[in-house]
């Protein structure tokens, strides 16, 4: 079997609608990403110190030992700036879409744990509490569907690596 024939085996699966939906998905997030670590890359004296010291429930203290210490938040800087730009990208582009989509997984949680929406932890301004349900994990079902769903072989440069 030739590379065409498992692709048309691969994308015969899914309706039109349901490739534009899923490859939109992919688009939108990819998007999201890229916008958030763009905005922290040029912000000129941007610094995750503040969020992780901010940062309350159950884990706090493990976000605030991380603001305490300046090459930690030097780390932590460089790796949310870059690694959601770089997760931003691919993404849109549908390059290594799984191996990306398990990197935003992990952001995503991060994110989830560091500012938890559960009753009894106070929230930070700006992010409402929704009783288990925020941003970030809703982000984080889509991510999840991007990992299950050959969205980088429906549109986009995955499916330079789909063998026979």
């Amino acid at each position: 079997m030739n590379n065409d024939n498992a692709l048309s085996r691969i994308l015969g699966k899914f309706s039109g609608a349901q490739k534009f939906i899923l490859v939109s998905l992919r688009v939108i997030v990819g998007w999201h990403f890229l916008y958030e670590g763009y905005v922290k890359i040029v912000s000129e004296g941007w610094s995750s110190a503040g969020y992780l010291n901010a940062a309350p429930g159950p884990f706090a203290e493990i976000f605030h030992n991380m603001a305490e210490s300046p090459w930690m938040v030097s780390a932590v800087d460089i790796i949310m700036s870059w690694g959601l730009t770089l997760i931003g990208i691919a993404l849109i582009l549908g390059l290594f879409t799984r191996l990306v989509s398990v990197a935003a997984a992990f952001f995503l949680i991060m994110f989830y744990l560091s500012n938890p929406p559960w009753i009894g932890v106070q929230f930070m301004a700006g992010e409402g509490s929704y009783m288990i349900v925020n941003k970030n994990l809703v982000e984080l079902t889509a991510v999840m569907v991007l990992l299950v769903f050959p969205t980088g072989v429906i549109w986009g440069f995955d499916r330079i690596f789909v063998k026979e």
